[in-house]
């Protein structure tokens, strides 16, 4: 009799998606003691089909087996004279959970067409209220897969530890703010964790993961996201110059997480983000084809309006990350690196929530960094959310460095090394769209030297280099900004976008055109300096016109040592 009816209930108050099976159920009504041996949890996969043809199947489902479940110290007498049901505490052995996650649209409407039941409401025939103080769940075998157009994706963890705290469910219970699914707290420890994702190439893992639904805290240390090969087989295996990621981090915190919102619609909605200790690799290698696409419409704050599931943070945090963009250069076989070290700052109202961002329309990054491990650098963003557009401004300052510590990316990628020059201060204030960026730049430098390298293969003389980077550095660019002349030259940029470059590179190149002015470069001069830089045997008439007066001005600065040297012999 117990059998069958516990069976019913079960079916019951799932509306037949789910059915109980057990080999046997051993019952001690003294001591009130429960074990459920080789107990299973089964879905109806018809009974779920149906159940999303009639727009009312969840998001979740579950498949649960365990070799026993264990209920200690439940009071009979108080069940039948008060319908009350108390348990000291359950536990499940061995359990193995696969969780099937397939995401409904109609799930995510604000308001149901139709009321649906309470754990209380199908209960409450039997009990007014069921209070279980501690259920431990050990050694757990969990199995996530996500159902996308068809296809399924699988996430496997072993050896997880959950731990619930108060779990009360009666008329009330479901009201409770301080409860989440009836719950007081929910503890779960995973440890270790690698998975290899499903397009081949890379691996996510990390070290520990924490959840605390009381606290709503999630905390995963020592998380990485990095291909599972080498940089060359990286690329040789893609054929193509897409950009690798490499990303570790020693902590990914999540603060005032909506645990509730995340387990039923699979939404992000969390009070803040912390990234902390870590670093952002970003690779290209120019030696292979790159895929040229139309980048209009698809810069950072546009990808996340797209986003599928609703996305919610207020604030996140980073600190102490180190982020490196490096590429290889097909034209002169090296690898060139910029680097922004201990990056810290903060992004505001990460949202996609459309009737939120009607009245809190703007996105806003914080960042500072040291460029190249030198000069503070300082950048403001904001993005317009709800412009069609594209809208966005960004503003920085740039500190006094030496500007000899750009040779890292210069010589490899341009085939160009600094060979002195003191940055004072760089400022810059911005705004763009989808198609151009305009705005100024200010650039404070003096005693800029530029020299130029031989390129693989090339021999040239020193003296060759020599004149022709005394060409560059006296004809083609100005060392210093005041200019010789004591003229200040102000970048006015007015940027038309490349529909295939994108948006950071579009930002690059924004400022780019600002630095180049500030120079004195203008197209024609760029054109020369490029020139000089690429093939040092062709500098223009302008230049070779300033080597012929340069080698008078050595032959007669040698002649007139040479009659010095007479004179003094004599």
């Amino acid at each position: 009799m117990l059998e069958e009816k516990l069976k019913e209930v079960v079916h019951n108050s799932t509306n037949g998606l789910y059915t109980l099976k057990y080999d046997d159920l051993d019952l001690n009504i003294t001591l009130g003691n429960v074990t459920l041996k080789n107990a299973e949890l089964i879905p109806d996969s018809a009974v779920y089909k149906k159940m999303v043809l009639d727009k009312k199947a969840p998001n979740s489902r579950f498949h649960i087996k365990l070799n026993a479940l264990k209920v200690r110290s439940f009071n009979l007498w108080d069940v039948i004279k008060n319908r009350k049901l108390f348990i000291k505490n359950i536990s499940f052995e061995s359990p193995n959970i696969h969780m099937i996650s397939e995401y409904h649209a109609y799930n995510d409407t604000i308001v149901p067409n139709k009321e649906t039941k309470t754990l209380y409401d199908n209960i409450k025939d039997v009990f007014s209220s069921v209070n279980v103080r501690d259920i431990k769940i050990d050694n757990v075998k969990f199995k996530f897969s996500k159902i996308e157009e068809g296809k399924s994706s699988d996430i496997e963890l072993d050896s997880v530890a959950i731990k619930v705290h108060d779990v009360l469910v009666d008329e009330t219970s479901i009201q409770d703010t301080t409860r989440l699914f009836y719950t007081k707290m929910v503890e779960v420890d995973v440890p270790g964790f690698e998975y290899e994702l499903s397009n081949g190439f890379y691996i996510a893992k990390f070290d520990r993961l924490s959840i605390n639904t009381q606290d709503q805290n999630v905390l995963m240390t020592k998380v990485e996201y990095r291909p599972k090969m080498s940089k060359g087989q990286f690329f040789k295996s893609k054929g193509q110059n897409v950009t690798m990621a490499v990303m570790k981090f020693d902590t990914l915190r999540f603060e005032k997480l909506d645990f509730k919102r995340v387990i039923d619609d699979q939404q992000t909605i969390a009070q803040n983000v912390q990234i902390k200790n870590g670093s952002v690799s970003l690779y290209n290698d120019k030696r292979y084809p790159k895929k040229t696409s139309n980048k209009i419409g698809k810069s950072p704050h546009q990808q996340l309006l797209k986003l599928k599931q609703l996305i919610h943070i207020d604030t996140v945090f980073l600190n102490n990350v180190d982020v490196l963009y490096g590429e290889f250069s097909a034209k002169f076989h090296q690898e060139g690196t910029i680097t922004f070290n201990n990056a810290t700052g903060t992004i505001t109202n990460v949202t996609n929530d459309s009737l939120y961002l009607k009245d809190h329309r703007w996105m806003r990054a914080n960042f500072s960094s040291k460029i190249m491990n030198a000069g503070l650098l300082k950048v403001q963003f904001g993005f317009d959310m709800l412009s069609k557009s594209g809208e966005h401004t960004y503003k920085g300052t740039l500190g006094g460095m030496n500007a000899t510590s750009f040779n890292k990316i210069l010589k490899p990628l341009l085939n160009v090394k600094i060979g002195s020059g003191n940055i004072r201060s760089l400022s810059f204030d911005m705004q763009g769209t989808d198609r151009k960026n305009w705005g100024n730049l200010r650039f404070n430098y003096d005693h800029l030297k530029l020299n130029l390298l031989n390129k693989p293969g090339e021999d040239m003389s020193k003296t060759k280099k020599g004149i022709l980077s005394f060409v560059v550095n006296n004809i083609l660019i100005n060392d210093s900004n005041p200019d010789a002349n004591e003229k200040y030259h102000v970048g006015k940029i007015n940027y038309t976008r490349v529909a295939e470059h994108s948006f950071f590179k579009t930002l690059w190149q924004s400022l780019l055109e600002g630095i180049k002015q500030t120079a004195g470069i203008s197209k024609e001069r760029e054109a020369k300096l490029m020139g000089a830089a690429e093939n040092v045997k062709e500098v223009g008439q302008e230049s070779k016109n300033v080597i012929k007066k340069t080698g008078n001005f050595f032959k007669g600065l040698f002649k007139k040592k040479e009659k010095e040297e007479e004179q003094e012999e004599k």
